[in-house]
C-alpha cells in the first residue's frame, strides 16, 4: 500500500523525561535563537519576493531559495518545540538550517518541480485568509479572559493575547512544574495546532499549490493517506488490449473477452 500525506511534513516526539522547572528560563535560553532568526526571516522576506517573481515567469520555485526558506522554517519549529510553542524537549535546539535526524522536531517540505503561475498572485494573502482566521486564533490573535478583579471605581478585565497554544503549552508547564509530567492530551492538541500552523506557512511562502486541510492532525507524527492508483490506460488500444486497473493492496486485475 502507499502513502501519502500533505507535501509539509511535521514531526515530533516528546521526550520521556523533562525538568520540572527549565521551562522557567527558557525564554533566556532561547534568545541567541531569536536574534539570529530575526536576520533569517528578514532573509526568507526577501528570498520569498525573488521566488514569487522566478515563479510567476518560470513556473519554478528556485531549488536553491527553496532549501534554505525549508531550513528558516525548520529552525524556526525546533526553537518553537524547545520553548513556548511546545516545550516539547530540553535539548537546545542546534544553530542549523538542516535536518538535525537525532533532534526531535523535524519539518520537511516536498519540493514541488512545478508551480502555478496563476495561483503566486492570490494564494499567500487572498486564499490563505481563512486560514490565517484560524491560526490568528491558535497563535495569539484570540483575547481569552482570564479575570475580573472588581475595584471601587470599574472592573478591569484581565485578558490572554496569546493564543490558544500559549495558553494550553501554560498549562502543561504548570502541571509539568509540580508533578513531572506533561500532559499527552495536552502535547498532541498542541502539536497539531502547529502543524496546521507550518502547513500554511509553506503555502503562504509559495513551496507549494496544494491548499492546506481544514484538518487538525494532532500527536507528533504526521498521519499516512491512502493513495490510490489512477487506471493505466495503455497508448493504443487494440483487439486484445485492455485496461488495467491497480488498486492499493491489490495485483492489477485484466479482463479477458
Amino acid at each position: 500500500m502507499t502513502t501519502s500525506t500533505y507535501p509539509v511534513k511535521v514531526n515530533a516526539h516528546l521526550d520521556g523525561k523533562l525538568s520540572r522547572g527549565l521551562w522557567l528560563v527558557k525564554w533566556l535560553l532561547a534568545i541567541p535563537h531569536y536574534v539570529i532568526l530575526a536576520f533569517l526571516w528578514l532573509a526568507f522576506s526577501v528570498l520569498s519576493v525573488i521566488a514569487f517573481f522566478a515563479i510567476l515567469i518560470t513556473g519554478r520555485y528556485p531549488r536553491s531559495i527553496f532549501d534554505f526558506n525549508v531550513g528558516v522554517l525548520r529552525w524556526s519549529w525546533r526553537v518553537a518545540y524547545y520553548s513556548y510553542g511546545v516545550l516539547g524537549t530540553d535539548r537546545y535546539p542546534p544553530f542549523a538550517l538542516r535536518d538535525v535526524p537525532d533532534y526531535p522536531a523535524h519539518l520537511e517540505i516536498d519540493y514541488p518541480d512545478q508551480l502555478s503561475r496563476g495561483l503566486v498572485l492570490v494564494k499567500w494573502w487572498l486564499l490563505a485568509i481563512p486560514h490565517y482566521l484560524i491560526i490568528s486564533f491558535f497563535l495569539g490573535g484570540g483575547l481569552y479572559v482570564v479575570s475580573e478583579v472588581a475595584t471601587t471605581d470599574q472592573a478591569p478585565i484581565w485578558v490572554w493575547r496569546g493564543g490558544l497554544v500559549g495558553l494550553l503549552v501554560l498549562i502543561a508547564a504548570v502541571v509539568l512544574l509540580f508533578t513531572g509530567r506533561y500532559l499527552q492530551s495536552v502535547y498532541d492538541f498542541v502539536l497539531g495546532m502547529n502543524r496546521w500552523a507550518l502547513r500554511v506557512a509553506g503555502y503562504a511562502g509559495l513551496m507549494t499549490d496544494q491548499y492546506p486541510p481544514f484538518r487538525l492532525d494532532q500527536g507528533g507524527q504526521e498521519p499516512e493517506a491512502d493513495q490510490r492508483i489512477m487506471p493505466s490506460i495503455p497508448e493504443s488500444y487494440g483487439q486484445d488490449a485492455v485496461p488495467s486497473v491497480a488498486v492499493a493492496g491489490q495485483a492489477p486485475a485484466q479482463m479477458s473477452s
